[in-house]
């Protein structure tokens, strides 16, 4: 990699970084859902905090951000968490940055939300690791919200977890996690927890048992092990994975690296072809769940419309290092600067509409900065995975990891 890439990265890195600082909320130091649109200051969105958790204790060890201003900030979030209402220890998809009050997602989701508590324990797990014991208040604070998270309560039965409990509607909004798709952390740390786990059986008869889990297919000459047709948005190879390192990780067959890769390299490939002759594929590449010029959709090779979301390739880093750095390059001087926004690159762009997103969201710019800094350093990789409860929770699934494999 030349100077002028490492500088990029750089960049990238720290701007996007400032969505989880100059843009966080000022009294929880939650990240905000969106930058770009009326009406959402004071809406915070818990898996986007987990991602900008992570994204700063990467800023930290680039440089760009003091320790203690990030310790600080850690802080600031974890005293907001441990005041706001939980629903069986989970976090709501939405709360109010300043009261903390549960704000609902839709007319029965109004209660925890199991996946986007994942995304948030998964930060706060490599926070804890990432203070090693200089800051021990900092660590039980975050040990008290990791305990008390009952995983096994969005467990109807023990062999089905479902994403959704409310306190006024119980289980009625449904939706048993069925893989594969952006969950798996959801199981891992379901299995790990020390007070309240899962039953193993959620996720061998339940998340596995599914005909999107397993694939086999060959697309563009590429197999993939796992996953719908195409291999699905490409956040299914991001968000598990800010912390969940998927070099030699294995189970029932499946190597987590080579899954991720092939999706990467198939999303390309329906890129590179191209077949709904949209402006601009090629250089740019990605397709992922974002804004777009006709609102936000889970944008995939089956579900193409011509949105490039610039997360999509860079968050795939690890996976690609060379095509996601050639697909930088190209949006930091595309239309001449004009996908530089005031947080890092913009959410999203449609050359053949003529259209380039005024936003951006946290469950899109965390990823960038995280995963860039797994591809160059490994450190959010490194910490999460040194949690021994994360090792007990793959060892209770029946995962296994050999040496780390290399792109």
């Amino acid at each position: 990699m030349t100077p002028d890439d490492e500088a990029l990265l750089d960049r990238v890195q720290r701007e996007t970084l400032r969505y989880f600082t100059d843009f966080a909320h000022p009294v929880s130091g939650m990240a905000r859902e969106r930058f770009g649109a009326a009406g959402w200051e004071d809406t915070v969105t818990t898996g986007g905090t987990g991602f900008g958790i992570m994204a700063m204790i990467a800023g930290a060890g680039r440089g760009f951000l003091d320790r203690a201003e990030v310790t600080a900030r850690i802080d600031r979030i974890c005293r907001h968490l441990a005041a706001s209402p939980r629903h069986r220890g989970a976090f709501p998809h939405w709360m109010h940055g300043a009261t903390g009050a549960t704000i609902a997602f839709s007319a029965k989701d109004d209660g925890g939300d199991i996946v986007e508590t994942a995304y948030l324990m998964m930060g706060l797990l490599t926070a804890r690791q990432y203070l090693a014991g200089s800051d021990p208040e900092l660590a039980d604070r975050i040990d008290r919200l990791w305990r008390g998270v009952d995983w096994a309560g969005f467990c109807p039965t023990p062999d089905a977890l479902l994403w959704h409990w409310s306190p006024r509607h119980g289980f009625a909004q449904g939706l048993k996690l069925r893989g594969w798709h952006e969950a798996l952390i959801t199981f891992v740390l379901g299995a790990a927890s020390p007070t309240h786990p899962i039953d193993p059986r959620a996720y061998h008869e339940g998340w596995k048992d599914s005909p999107t889990f397993r694939n086999g297919r060959t697309r563009h000459g590429i197999r993939l092990p796992l996953g719908p047709e195409m291999g699905g948005p490409l956040f299914f190879a991001h968000y598990s994975f800010l912390g969940l390192d998927p070099r030699g990780l294995e189970e029932d067959g499946v190597d987590y690296w080579e899954q991720n890769r092939a999706h990467v390299r198939i999303n390309r490939a329906h890129c590179l072809e191209n077949p709904g002759g949209f402006a601009g594929y090629g250089p740019a590449w990605g397709l992922t769940a974002c804004d777009g010029d006709q609102g936000y959709a889970a944008f995939s090779p089956t579900n193409d419309r011509g949105v490039i979301a610039p997360t999509a390739a860079l968050s795939s880093m690890p996976y690609t290092p060379a095509e996601s750095m050639a697909a930088l390059r190209h949006y930091a001087g595309h239309r001449g600067g004009a996908l530089w926004g005031p947080y890092g690159l913009v959410d999203a762009f449609n050359d053949t509409a003529g259209w380039i997103a005024g936003s951006h969201l946290a469950i899109d710019q965390g990823p960038i900065v995280a995963m860039i800094e797994n591809h160059r350093s490994g450190l959010l990789w490194t910490l999460f995975m040194s949690a021994p409860e994360v090792q007990a929770g793959l060892d209770r699934l029946g995962f296994r990891r050999t040496s780390p494999a290399v792109a």
